[in-house]
């Protein structure tokens, strides 16, 4: 009788530990495919950060900044909107790459003339000397070139950065976060 007994009693105990494995197994199956979508979620959000770090411009525009406070806005204002006798910088930065910037900036006398006749030698560059040598006489202020100055030419990347993060409208009027 105590083996009928047991027998009796030993299929419900089979019964309750063969659903106990398979809640342990269904357990163990929801948690990987939960653990599995966090892993995509997280693959996600860093691919997006490195989007939007490369989407960024180059250089730092606290520094950009602090160059374009020191040495531009004398002639353009002390938030690149232009005064009377200097453009507004942030229409023009807003079409233009870093590699155009980084010419006319360091390059070239006049924002308005084409690259090509900026660079140019011969009697073309000595017509561009003598356009210049007259609107200063007239008073006219002209974009120098800032290739001599060093401060200027080792932070062009982050007067980019600055300009054109106030250009996209990324950096408001007032002084960046460091």
């Amino acid at each position: 009788m105590a083996r009928l007994l047991m027998l009796a009693l030993k299929q419900p105990f089979e019964r309750m530990a063969a659903r106990r494995r398979g809640l342990l197994y269904g357990a163990a199956f929801v948690s990987a495919l939960l653990l599995a979508g966090c892993t995509v979620e997280v693959e996600n959000r860093q691919a997006a950060q490195e989007v939007a770090r490369l989407s960024k411009p180059p250089g730092s525009v606290y520094i950009g900044w602090r160059i374009f406070q020191d040495r531009c806005a004398g002639c353009h204002g002390l938030l690149a909107t232009g005064t009377a006798g200097a453009p507004d910088l942030l229409p023009i930065v807003r079409e233009m790459g870093s590699h155009q910037f980084v010419s006319l900036v360091l390059k070239r006398y006049d924002w308005n003339l084409p690259a090509a006749q900026a660079s140019s030698d011969g009697a073309t560059r000595q017509a561009l000397i003598e356009d210049i040598v007259q609107r200063k006489e007239k008073y006219m202020l002209t974009m120098p070139a800032w290739q001599g100055e060093p401060v200027v030419s080792a932070h062009i990347v982050d007067l980019y950065g600055y300009l054109s993060a106030r250009a996209q409208g990324t950096q408001g009027p007032g002084r960046p976060a460091q």
